[in-house]
């Protein structure tokens, strides 16, 4: 059996989502380039505008970005911001839906996520800050049943903007 994922999805009929709904992929002070590059190519795949670092210092080799995003790297548009460009997205037209096991977080699988979403996830060792998730129009996390109750930040985004994705072309 031949496999090749261009000529296998040059031949698959995939619904495209709604022109007035579009997601960004967001991180809250990523520590990780490789984390950095999966998420650039997770964006490219499902389709998103684009991907925001939201980091004080973005001192990451871009050599080392660019080795896990693989051409989405200059396909797929993405930057670092300062905290306080970020603040100023959330008054967009976008809702913020933050990825994050904090209180009153309701299962992904269980949620209506918003059209327009910016997706947010928090750094591998701290989360996102209280005051942000505050901000928020939603939180969510993902349910897991196994033994291990944490996962890789670009695996929980994947996740979640996969779900974003199912429910937009049901």
């Amino acid at each position: 059996m031949k496999t090749n994922s261009v000529s296998f999805f040059a031949h698959q009929i995939i619904k495209p989502v709604s022109q007035n709904s579009e997601i960004i992929l967001a991180v809250w002070e990523i520590g990780n380039p490789s984390n950095a590059g999966h998420i650039i190519r997770l964006a490219h795949n499902v389709g998103a505008q684009k991907v925001l670092f939201v980091n004080t210092e973005a001192n990451f080799r871009a050599a080392k970005i660019k080795k896990t995003a693989g051409f989405s790297f200059e396909q797929m548009e993405w930057k670092f911001i300062s905290k306080a460009a970020f603040v100023e997205l959330l008054e967009s037209e976008f809702r913020l839906v933050v990825l994050e096991t904090c209180e009153g977080a309701k299962s992904i699988f269980e949620s209506e996520l918003p059209d327009k979403t910016i997706l947010l996830a928090g750094s591998e060792s701290h989360g996102i800050p209280a005051e942000i998730i505050e901000q928020s129009f939603m939180q969510v996390y993902i349910p897991m049943a196994g033994g291990c109750k944490s996962m890789n930040l670009s695996h929980a985004l994947s996740v979640a903007a996969f779900e974003w994705f199912r429910q937009r072309i049901k």
